[in-house]
């Protein structure tokens, strides 16, 4: 479990951080998500939370994972409408990070910067595998990550990666548990072998 560090009550005094949850598919990322920015709403700090626009699976503005637990959010187009739009916040929450232009990174960086705490959750691979977006060059400049794990739909083992069900060969395809399943990389890899055979 994440424990917040603290680095002293003095916030003009010190830089902030990024954290980073990355993960597949239904391994809790966003739930790991929203108890931060709930521990930090309890903890009466300033708190902004902000995802794609594009993500509207359960909610058009709120965040909301898998399992229903959801937080209120902002939703927005471009990663440099954070900067516009975090204001004096101390916390930042950012969901969905690997739907971002490459400008998130360079967002998270001067959020952090500025002495916010920034926290950063997304797809660390995309259906074939792949790194996902910036999310790479987000988990290099973190301070802290966190990778979660789903059990694989398949095996019942831990689960790293995201198998879409469908043959749609676009990398990004918003989807909910009838087009993905969380799998352990030995049914990943056997699903994809399958797939390219068919």
């Amino acid at each position: 479990m994440f424990i917040e560090p603290d680095f002293g009550s003095k916030r003009h005094d010190r830089m902030g951080w990024i954290e980073v949850i990355c993960g597949c598919m239904f391994s809790g990322k966003t739930e790991e998500l929203i108890r931060r920015l709930n521990r930090a709403l309890i903890a009466r700090q300033k708190v902004e939370i902000f995802k794609p626009a594009i993500d509207k699976r359960y909610d058009a503005k709120d965040i909301v994972s898998h399992n229903y637990n959801k937080i209120r959010s902002t939703p927005v187009n471009f990663a440099n409408d954070i900067l516009l739009l975090s204001g004096e916040s101390e916390v930042v929450g950012i969901d969905e990070a690997q739907f971002f232009d490459d400008a998130i990174v360079e967002v998270c960086n001067t959020l952090a910067n500025s002495g916010k705490r920034v926290i950063v959750a997304g797809l660390d691979m995309d259906f074939e595998g792949k790194p996902f977006g910036s999310m790479p060059n987000l988990l290099a400049v973190a301070e802290f990550v966190t990778k979660v794990h789903a059990i694989c739909a398949q095996t019942g083992e831990l689960a790293s990666f995201s198998y879409r069900l469908s043959d749609h060969d676009r990398q990004v395809m918003l989807g909910e548990s009838g087009q993905y399943e969380a799998r352990s990389r030995k049914a990943f890899v056997e699903g994809m072998k399958r797939r390219k055979k068919a």
